[in-house]
């Protein structure tokens, strides 16, 4: 099955979803959005990432930034900080480029490595569409941490594949009815840009029928005192 033009989802979606399905719904069905600084750093950081006038060719390596990519088979689309075009005699071959390379995505983050592995699905999702694009294997998976100036290596198994698979199902399932899912307030909603919008304290405030109740009843107990 592939998705239609009009069905892919974002790619970095992937990382609000997994650190909170009503934050991604918030931002990717209903398209709300609020600034605060860890979001605002991150941007700087991709900025610079996606600087076109950085793309260069290094010896036998090969930089492209700001790439796009996509899969239909996914039905996910967006965009790589870097991606890495190492030569490589069992890689693939690169239009305009007579050798081959092997391929691996490079994400920028803001911060520092995180127990979570938020970052990791979102550039193994990147991966996934760099292989359906070029027909090859991507082997490894990229992270530069701008606080830390430190690049984690990730190996691409079998067990990172299939969390993304089923990360994707529940996204398209979600996404097909429209459905904002409800959350429990945790420490996350401390650091969420959307903390002002998603009010979550609301989602366990009593029901309108108990709220009447309670007031005939109150209304009620005055009469006899």
């Amino acid at each position: 099955m592939n998705y239609p033009e009009d069905e892919l989802l974002n790619i970095s979606g992937i990382q609000h979803f997994v650190f909170c399905r009503r934050q991604w719904a918030l931002i990717h069905i209903e398209q709300q959005w609020e600034e605060n600084f860890l979001t605002a750093s991150g941007e700087w950081m991709h900025e610079k990432a996606h600087d076109p006038l950085l793309s260069e060719k290094r010896g036998d390596l090969i930089l492209s930034r700001n790439m796009p990519v996509l899969s239909y088979h996914l039905g996910i689309s967006g965009i790589c900080d870097v991606v890495e075009f190492h030569k490589a005699e069992d890689g693939v071959v690169i239009y305009g480029h007579n050798d081959t390379y092997s391929i691996i995505p490079v994400e920028y983050k803001y911060g520092e490595p995180k127990e979570e592995d938020y970052d990791v699905l979102q550039v193994a999702a990147q991966a996934l569409c760099l292989e359906d694009m070029f027909c090859t294997a991507v082997k490894e998976l990229h992270l530069f941490y701008g606080r830390t100036k430190h690049r984690l290596k990730v190996p691409f198994d079998d067990s990172i594949r299939e969390r993304v698979s089923c990360i994707l199902q529940e996204m398209h399932e979600l996404y097909a009815r429209r459905y904002t899912p409800k959350v429990k307030t945790s420490k996350k909603c401390r650091s969420c840009s959307l903390a002002g919008i998603c009010l979550p304290k609301l989602n366990q405030s009593p029901s309108v029928a108990n709220y009447i109740n309670q007031n005939l009843k109150d209304e009620e107990c005055e009469k006899f005192t």
